[in-house]
């Protein structure tokens, strides 16, 4: 039977992943050094998520607490200003060399999170795409304040139509970044969709999906996050980004669920009811994407996240790939 290098905990937003990967990580730490296939002596988190990356988004992000983060070496966040990006190959760098790091500290990475697009550079790995120009980005930018981007969009489905066709006229972000490749390569980007993947690397990464029953129950706990956060401040974190003059709601940062919504509001002058209101029903949008993700990996194993034994059962998950 081959080692196991890593296990992934996903789920959709607020399914609980946080409590159960602690719990799994203490209960790692308690069994201690008995022969496991995978590492043992605890565990490190590696997270998963896109929107932790970013320092000075605490609360919109639901990062874990610092009494969290201090209970169980975390890694990946905190570790780029919102003006930065950070993309799934970085990921899959970074995380590889992570789970070789925790190893040998005799301990069991646990990869944690709902960006099912780095889990899937992780383990496939992803078509060899052109960098970032930062200088040709910006002059797309210039252009969509002038022109809109329903505009850049036709002209996107000269060049390629191929990927015009699969984009709404407002997607900023792809339309965006569609033209970069064709401006900086003259190739549309469709073109490197098509081209051979960039090998993966050869990791045993068992996954445990957390998935709940009952939509509504998620649903309830998408609001309920939702609402706390915003009495946690949620709307003054998003004003101090606002008031550094140097970000834009087209930044990866500020498209994040929530804070995408938080600043459309600001800017149009919604009612507090109404940015909270609107910020649930991304957060439910982006869940219905996660879960139609996760269904499409038959190899995963499904725990209940509504189950009242949920983190015993993801506990005997993870177990399962142990002697």
């Amino acid at each position: 039977m081959r080692r196991v290098d890593a296990i992934a905990l996903v789920g959709p937003t607020a399914s609980g992943k946080t409590a159960a990967a602690l719990a799994l990580a203490e209960s790692l730490q308690a069994q201690g050094a008995q022969g496991a296939q995978v590492a043992q002596g605890g565990a490190e988190i590696i997270s998963m998520d896109s929107a932790l990356v970013y320092r000075g988004m605490d609360i919109g992000t639901a990062k874990p607490t610092p009494a969290e983060l201090a209970s169980v070496p975390h890694h990946l966040i905190d570790i780029l200003d919102p003006l930065q990006s950070y993309s799934a190959a970085e990921f899959a760098k970074d995380a590889t060399r992570l789970i070789g790091d925790i190893h040998a500290r005799g301990k069991t990475p646990l990869l944690v999170g709902g960006t099912m697009l780095y889990l899937k550079a992780l383990l496939e790995g992803l078509n060899d795409m052109p960098a970032a120009d930062p200088q040709v980005r910006e002059q797309i930018q210039q252009r969509a304040q002038a022109l809109g981007w329903p505009a850049l969009h036709a002209e996107l489905m000269q060049v390629d139509p191929v990927t015009a066709a699969r984009l709404a006229p407002g997607d900023s972000q792809r339309i965006g970044r569609a033209l970069e490749v064709w401006t900086s390569t003259g190739r549309p980007l469709s073109s490197f969709h098509q081209a051979p993947k960039a090998s993966a690397p050869a990791l045993t990464i068992p996954v445990i999906s957390l998935e709940p029953t009952n939509r509504a129950w998620l649903h309830e706990r998408i609001a309920l996050r939702f609402e706390q956060m915003m009495v946690q401040g949620f709307l003054a974190e998003v004003q101090a980004l606002r008031a550094r003059g140097d970000l834009s709601p087209d930044l990866p940062s500020m498209r994040c669920v929530g804070y995408r919504q938080a600043w459309q509001g600001f800017e149009e002058g919604w009612r507090e009811a109404e940015i909270c209101e609107r910020g649930i029903f991304a957060t439910r949008q982006l869940a219905k994407r996660q879960i139609t993700w996760l269904r499409s990996m038959p190899h995963r194993v499904v725990v209940a996240a509504d189950a009242a034994d949920a983190t015993a059962q993801v506990i005997q998950a993870a177990n399962a790939w142990r002697p």
